[in-house]
């Protein structure tokens, strides 16, 4: 990247918001948060209980630019190439996320994480699998554009061109115009990865069996389930330590909440060498705290529609909900060979509610159908959701794993 393209960005990131340089590089220190209810014309669809999600000050709601935002979601002329979109990593039917291990960018090239759902994701303070300081989606929007490290959407040094597509586009002028009135020149990346985030923070899931359970329908939930749900909330499970709360996860934000606590944890996936130490490529919040502790500590996702967003992990190394119980009923996992062969439960980073359990087939069952009931079938389908623009796909679109994908750890 040339400097004046890395001056550029720098600057298009101080426009949006940027989180990068903060002063704590420990983020389980509760901080207090300034309130922001800037919704303008936009009526917020909530599920019943949900509280109103947080929105920054300078990127108010509409309904013009969520629709705008959509658009562009789902608009491959976002990717260097134009066989990207956002939409081919956070697919719809998957809750916004996709089936691969790892994501895989526009050029092919392999990602170390997989990549997140973004279901609800408008009440997460913490928008990455570790880096604390990722808070704006604003500011997000820009790592899959234009990093290069690895390479997603691969737009580096073409943002002139991504300007012309657009503005040569038959709506675009007037998506944006309407969007932005206030803009001289509405078409811009710091408004594009505006109306990105504003439709992004309207993936909001909360109608599954298990929440129409909740609010009075008997019949939602089956006696499995509930047994499940009641494992899930005991403390022979610790589940609800890390996946609690409404939104099924300890880190979240919203209007009215005094404190944020964005917490990372390490399960016990990998103790390579029996030293703690985790896959090279991904250390956790340690690459960004520089703390030896912090080694392997993730952020715990939401479990909202956990059912369709396999395989698991941040490497997307466990490939099946009961591979992840049987983890977690172990303490940790063993990796018998290999590179990353080592004991995980004995891994002295480890969380102190990874501690095992014991379950019979019937209650692993059940704990198994609990975790199905999260599944939020009307957000999966929702058409205000959808792709609004049918267009052919350009050549070589197509999604699949590259056959240099890295292996699984079995």
């Amino acid at each position: 990247m040339s400097r004046a393209h890395t001056l550029r960005l720098a600057a298009i990131v101080a426009l949006v918001g940027s989180g990068v340089a903060v002063a704590s590089a420990r983020p389980s220190i509760a901080r207090p948060r300034a309130a922001s209810t800037a919704v303008a014309d936009y009526e917020w669809r909530l599920p019943p209980g949900f509280p109103r999600p947080r929105v920054p000050a300078d990127n108010p709601m509409s309904e013009g630019k969520v629709e705008l935002g959509r658009r562009l979601f789902y608009d491959v002329r976002l990717s260097g190439n134009q066989t990207f979109s956002c939409a081919s990593c956070h697919q719809q039917a998957r809750a916004f996320a996709d089936a691969l291990p790892r994501g895989v960018g526009s050029t092919g090239e392999v990602h170390p994480r997989g990549s997140m759902s973004l279901a609800n994701v408008a009440y997460s303070p913490a928008l990455t699998w570790a880096n604390p300081n990722m808070k704006r989606l604003e500011q997000q929007a820009l790592v899959p554009m234009f990093g290069e490290s690895p390479v997603e959407l691969g737009l580096a040094g073409k943002d002139d061109e991504l300007l012309a597509r657009l503005r040569g586009d038959a709506d675009y002028p007037r998506l944006f115009a309407e969007s932005f009135p206030s803009d001289a020149a509405p078409i811009s990346l710091v408004n594009i990865t505006r109306a990105l985030a504003a439709f992004e923070r309207t993936l909001i899931s909360g109608n599954s069996p298990y929440d129409r359970f909740e609010r009075g329908d008997t019949s939602a939930l089956s006696p499995a389930a509930r047994r499940g749900a009641q494992a899930f909330f005991g403390e022979t499970l610790e589940c609800f330590h890390c996946h609690g709360g409404f939104n099924f996860t300890n880190t979240v934000d919203f209007v009215g909440k005094g404190f944020v606590e964005v917490e990372f944890h390490n399960t016990g996936l990998y103790n390579l060498r029996g030293t703690g130490a985790y896959p090279a490529d991904n250390p956790g919040l340690k690459e960004h705290s520089g703390d030896p502790a912090d080694m392997g500590k993730f952020k715990a996702p939401t479990l909202r529609n956990i059912a369709v967003t396999a395989p698991y992990m941040h490497d997307g190394s466990v490939r099946t909900l009961a591979e992840v119980i049987a983890h977690y009923a172990a303490g940790g996992r063993t990796v018998h060979a290999g590179p990353n062969a080592g004991v995980g439960r004995r891994n002295p980073y480890k969380s102190g509610f990874v501690k095992g359990f014991t379950l019979t087939p019937r209650e692993r069952a059940d704990l198994l159908a609990f975790l199905h009931s999260l599944t939020d079938s009307s957000f999966l389908a929702d058409p205000r959701l959808a792709n609004p623009v049918t267009r052919p796909a350009a050549p070589g679109a197509a999604h699949a794993a590259p056959s240099g994908a890295p292996s699984r750890d079995r």
